[in-house]
Parts: C-alpha cells; sequence; structure tokens
C-alpha cells in the first residue's frame, strides 16, 4: 500500500512538472514569435491642432513657442538637442499657422514584442518628444521601441504639477526605446511628440457681427463641432453634427455648465474610437487651457486629414489603429480686442508703473497676444493705437526687456 502512495505521488509530481514544462514552452514561443496576428497589437493616438482665427477665417500666422514651457524638463527640445536652429534663432521664433500639441501615441499588446514607430510631419517640424528619437527629419522616428505589457516601470518625473502626466492615467503597456552608447534607454507609457506647421485645415471659422461661420473646405464631413464660449464665470456651449459645407450659427448663450461641456466632449472622443480612460487623459490634460476665458471652436479632424498631415508607420501593422486628432480654433472676439485696445493704450503713459501694468496685462495671453495685436492691426485706424502695437510687435518691449 505504501509504496502504491509513494508510486501516485512520484507520478503527480512528475505530470505537474510535464505540464508547468508545456506551458513555458507555450508562453516562450508566444513571446518569441514573429507573426504580427498572434501580437494583437492595438495602437491609439490623440492630439489637437491648435490654430488662430483671422478675419476671413483662415487661420493666423504666429509664434506658437512664444511663451514659457508647460512640459516637463525631461522632454526633448530641437533647442536642447540643437536639431535644425541655426545660430541664435531659438524655437519661440518659430512662425507656424498650427501649433500641433501633444498627439500622444499609445500601445496595447498581449505580450511583450519589437515594435518600430516613425511619424512624417512633411509640412512642419517636430519640436518636443519623448522618450528619445533616433531621427528628427521631415516628421519623428523612434525606431525600435519594446512594447511590455504588465511589466514592472520606473517612469521619469521632475515633480512638478504639470499636465503631461494626465496622459499616463490608462491602460496602455509600458514601453522602452531602446538606447545607444551616447543616449540610454527611456521609458515612458506612450510616444510624445509636438510640433508646428502650416497646412491648411479642414474648418475656417469667421466671426460675423454675433454670428459664427463655419466652413469645411473639405469634401468628407466633420462628425462633431463643438463652439465654446467663456465669459467672466458663464459658460456657453454648442454642439453641431456632419458639419459639410457651409454653417452659421449664433454664438452660443452662457446659461451652461463646465459639466455639461465636458460630458458632451468624453462622449465624442469616446465615439470617435477612444477607450474611457484615453478620453478622460485627453480632456484633464487640456482642461485648463481649453476651457478659459474667450471664445473657440473644437472640431474631430476626418482620419484622412490627419493621415495626410501626420502620416504614420508602424511595424508590425497594428489589427487596430484610432487616430483622434481635435483641431482647436481661437476666435478673437470684439471684447477681446477692446480690452487689449484699452491696455495698449498705456504702452506709452507717462508713469513706468502703469506702463508695466498694462505689459503684464497684455501678457496675460500668453502665446496669443502677438496674434491678438496683428489682428487689432488690420482694421485700426488711429494712429494712437496703431503705432505702440507696431512698436510692441517690433521690439521685446512685451517680454520686459
Amino acid at each position: 500500500m505504501r509504496t502504491f502512495i509513494r508510486f501516485a505521488i512520484v507520478s503527480f509530481i512528475a505530470l505537474a512538472m510535464l505540464v508547468v514544462a508545456a506551458k513555458f514552452r507555450r508562453t516562450s514561443t508566444a513571446h518569441n514569435s514573429t507573426n504580427p496576428k498572434e501580437a494583437d497589437l492595438i495602437v491609439h493616438e490623440w492630439g489637437t491642432f491648435t490654430s488662430i482665427a483671422g478675419k476671413d477665417g483662415v487661420a493666423l500666422e504666429w509664434r506658437p513657442l512664444n511663451g514659457s514651457s508647460d512640459l516637463p524638463k525631461f522632454v526633448h527640445t530641437i533647442q536642447q538637442e540643437g536639431l535644425g536652429l541655426r545660430h541664435a534663432l531659438s524655437k519661440e521664433l518659430l512662425s507656424a499657422q498650427v501649433r500641433m500639441e501633444t498627439p500622444v501615441l499609445y500601445f496595447y499588446a498581449n505580450r511583450e514584442l519589437n515594435v518600430s514607430a516613425r511619424v512624417d510631419f512633411p509640412k512642419g517640424k517636430i519640436t518636443e518628444w519623448y522618450p528619445q528619437a533616433r531621427t528628427l527629419e521631415q516628421g519623428i522616428n523612434w525606431g525600435t521601441l519594446k512594447v511590455s505589457p504588465g511589466a514592472p516601470f520606473n517612469l521619469p518625473a521632475d515633480y512638478s504639477d504639470n499636465h503631461y502626466y494626465a496622459a499616463r492615467e490608462t491602460d496602455a503597456a509600458p514601453l522602452q526605446v531602446c538606447g545607444t552608447a551616447n543616449k540610454p534607454a527611456e521609458q515612458e507609457k506612450f510616444l510624445f511628440y509636438r510640433g508646428v506647421g502650416s497646412f491648411e485645415l479642414p474648418l475656417t471659422v469667421r466671426l460675423d457681427g454675433n454670428q459664427l461661420v463655419l466652413t469645411n473646405v473639405q469634401k468628407e464631413p466633420i462628425a462633431k463641432v463643438l463652439i465654446f464660449e467663456k465669459r467672466a464665470d458663464k459658460i456657453g456651449f454648442r454642439s453641431i453634427d456632419n458639419v459639410s459645407g457651409q454653417v452659421k450659427t449664433d454664438r452660443p448663450a452662457v446659461d451652461q455648465t463646465l459639466d455639461a461641456v465636458l460630458r458632451d466632449l468624453k462622449v465624442s472622443l469616446v465615439s470617435a474610437g477612444l477607450y474611457d480612460k484615453e478620453a478622460d487623459a485627453m480632456i484633464k490634460t487640456w482642461r485648463n487651457s481649453w476651457f478659459e476665458e474667450g471664445l473657440r471652436v473644437f472640431y474631430l479632424l476626418p482620419r484622412s486629414t490627419t493621415d495626410r498631415v501626420l502620416p504614420i508607420t508602424i511595424d508590425p501593422q497594428p489589427k487596430e489603429m484610432v487616430r483622434v486628432l481635435v483641431g482647436r480654433t481661437e476666435v478673437i472676439t470684439p471684447e477681446l480686442e477692446k480690452k487689449v485696445k484699452a491696455q495698449v493704450s498705456l504702452l506709452n503713459h507717462d508713469s513706468s508703473q502703469v506702463r508695466d501694468q498694462a505689459r503684464r496685462e497684455i501678457q496675460t495671453y500668453g502665446r496669443f497676444y502677438e496674434p491678438i495685436l496683428k489682428r487689432i492691426l488690420e482694421d485700426e485706424k488711429d494712429r494712437t493705437i496703431r503705432a505702440p502695437i507696431e512698436q510692441a510687435l517690433a521690439s521685446s518691449l512685451l517680454k520686459g526687456k
């Protein structure tokens, strides 16, 4: 009887070891498979194209990087790397019609795998990115990166309260860009990049009295347009679906709540293909600047526009590729012009304290102050207003230098 029991125990252990070995072989084989279909790779992307509406609705040229950086210090920039800049030229002087803001690429997979990723930007320049890129020539090429679902990771931080970190709040797999002798490997939960460019956006926005004229200049309908306005503490918004051709609509009545705006926006982002957490991360990233005082129009770019402006190459090819880029058009309203004109009239005041206060008030518009001043010049005939604006634009007056 004892012999039989010992035999049964030994047999059970041997069988268990065989099962474990077989499972290990299957796992090992799966992780080393070169068949892209077995990887179940999914890639999702979101980002923003910011522009400023001119008098005729066409995007104004401006200096999108003319202001303090809103990114952690570990993010790479063309200025730090010395890429694409000549001598004293700095990124703050780069002019463009569009600021491409915070596109992030998320990777999801059922196993660890190596992926190569490249985004071309034929009508623009990449200005910031993370992790480190292999090359930046009319776009950005990260070379080979390792996607490691479920793996432990050590993400960089500068311990600031920066909106960059909100993009990490998803279920995307951590990834590591392969390092070189001169550039160590870097980890993140997404591929991040930004840039500036001049290209045609699908929607023009023009203010006609108290109405907005929205014109879709391309054939493909724009699935969602959201008009947002904040005056002091009051908020208004209006949603329009499937915009084709020209649509004329009143500015929204400021009788809504921010929660209502956020609900509408999230539904639109998820309907476009983003996961819930991705939509939340995008809204959290831009909440402070998207919903500040002013009038602006948001819209979902057709996928064909995104692919034309930012051709992307992922290898192995994902079984699902979602790209949700949001157009953001800032509208310079008569009320805004009036407020800025009042401060401009004080730039040549006899009191230095008054001049400094006026300059600080104009500076509160950040990177948008310059196009606002240019927009005022388009119609302003009064030399007492034109002269200080021209002087400010031609000098470093507004920078306090």
